[in-house]
């Protein structure tokens, strides 16, 4: 990963972002002794964070039904009880 400063950045930020385009490796913005920033390309950004967000929200959707489910009464499934209901059997 390359590291710039964030006067070069501020100065040079045309190059810096055709640089990340150009080598898509992260850059490492310091400001000081200290990395305060973080350079990513969109694709990388997107395979990091917008999957792992869709991810935790299947995985709260699977857990809010597996609590329906849990409170239902019997065994019988939906297309059963319709069945049921209209007087099928």
């Amino acid at each position: 990963m390359k590291k710039v400063n964030a006067l070069k950045v501020r100065n040079r930020l045309g190059e810096v972002l055709d640089e990340l385009e150009r080598d898509g490796e992260p850059i490492l913005v310091s400001k000081g002794r200290r990395v305060r920033a973080v350079l990513i390309t969109p694709q990388d950004f997107e395979a990091r964070f917008l999957d792992r967000q869709a991810e935790e929200a299947r995985r709260r959707m699977l857990a809010r039904m597996d609590q329906v489910r849990a409170g239902r009464v019997g065994d019988a499934d939906s297309v059963e009880v319709l069945r049921g209901l209209r007087g099928y059997r």
